[in-house]
């Protein structure tokens, strides 16, 4: 049995390298741009009137003119247009091309507009105010986004802006998500008494599709020929299986035997943690790897979210943790030599700090109890009291 540290370490050596591909601007939300994007003009493109109201020569603000006669107007998307007489305004739009022969935009809400005449009606004006100056953001060849960010809709934004119909993104790793046992029968099914419906490969697959990636998902009956059968061509088929159950140390608990037979190599098998004890890894020899998570809902959830998603950033070339800790609101007790992984619900406070809650069910077996929190709190091994106001690494699954 290894410590969820050197656990960590395994999981995270033992990331794939995705390939790139090619994919349209709009089915980019969440992928991991591979190229540099370079401004293929300046930021902004001209100097653009950031408020509506009149543009002005700032001169002739300076020398005590207040009254502008009104000019013209430049509206957003025309054609620069050029102010003939410096003693003069032109109405100017936001976003429109700022006026040649102006330097200076006044607003609507500081004039008086009367009968082609602006009034302006305060006295400091600085010269260049209410002006998004050309090239203020970036020039033309400065590097917008580098390669390796997860794109959100302000990288998005970005792409279309630079003239990218289409980027370079990570491939999505192919995940298959297996159940385990002739206990489980599908959700649309009722169950005899001695059975009990899927659910934790539906819980696995929507945490994933939340994160942004599809899953597969297949069952497995507790018949080795069966199993060996199917986890064969999964593993030719995807670059990750997501295994629940059949891997602690019943007589029909098959896995990890099957999956040695298949070349899987073992590289673990049980972690001194709770819930999750049982969790079994491996990988194929240049393929791919298996998460055997055991099958008591909260057991493999953790799991999921405590090494799973980690190998997922990893692998996408992501940092592979966010750095998120919350404060104990309440004194805990945990006597076995195990790091603990305590269900909590957050709070908020106005004085900026997370606080986690105790949240105790069943134990691992207890999905319901999972609506009722919010993470997970990680609690070192070798400690027995955990106090009120300290600090540990949280693992939000909310």
């Amino acid at each position: 049995m290894i410590t969820v540290q050197e656990a960590t370490r395994i999981v995270l050596e033992a990331n794939i390298s995705l390939p790139n591909e090619i994919v349209p601007l709009h089915l980019s939300l969440g992928r991991v741009l591979r190229e540099d994007l370079v401004a293929d003009r300046d930021f902004p493109p001209f100097d653009r009137v950031a408020m509506d109201g009149i543009a002005i020569h700032f001169d002739a603000f300076n020398s005590g003119q207040r009254a502008f006669p009104v000019e013209g107007i430049q509206a957003a998307g025309t054609p620069q247009q050029v102010l003939q007489k410096r003693e003069n305004c032109m109405e100017v739009m936001t976003g429109a091309v700022l006026p040649a022969n102006a330097d200076t935009v006044i607003r609507y809400e500081d004039l008086e507009m009367k009968d082609g005449l602006a009034q302006i009606v305060i006295e400091k004006v600085a010269r260049g105010q209410n002006i998004h100056t050309k090239a203020a953001d970036r020039k033309t060849g400065d590097t917008i986004l580098k390669a390796g960010v997860k794109i959100s809709p302000a990288e998005v934004g970005v792409a279309a802006t630079v003239g990218e119909p289409e980027l370079r993104v990570a491939r999505q790793p192919k995940i298959a998500i297996v159940s385990t046992g002739d206990e489980l029968v599908d959700v649309e099914q009722t169950p005899l008494p001695h059975q009990i419906r899927k659910s934790n490969v539906h819980t696995m697959a929507a945490a994933l599709s939340r994160w942004g990636f599809p899953s597969y998902l297949f069952h497995l009956p507790d018949d080795k020929a069966a199993m060996a059968a199917t986890l064969s061509m999964l593993l030719q088929n995807h670059d990750a299986l997501l295994l629940s159950g059949g891997v602690s140390m019943g007589k029909f608990d098959y896995l990890p035997a099957v999956l040695e037979e298949l070349g899987v190599v073992k590289l673990f098998h049980k972690v001194s943690q709770r819930p999750g004890k049982p969790f079994w890894f491996g990988r194929r020899e240049n393929g791919a790897v298996v998460f055997a998570f055991p099958g008591n809902p909260v057991s493999g959830y953790m799991c999921l979210h405590r090494y799973f998603q980690p190998w997922l950033w990893e692998s996408l070339g992501l940092p592979a943790f966010e750095e998120r800790y919350a404060v104990l609101a309440d004194d805990f007790f945990f006597k076995p030599n195990l790091t603990y992984f305590l269900q909590v619900k957050l709070q908020f406070g106005n004085d900026g700090r997370t606080v986690a809650v105790p949240v105790e069910g069943g134990g691992s077996g207890d999905l319901a109890n999972l609506v009722d929190a919010d993470a997970f709190l990680e609690l070192p091994m070798e400690r027995q009291a955990f106090k009120r106001g300290e600090v540990f690494p949280l693992f939000n699954y909310r």
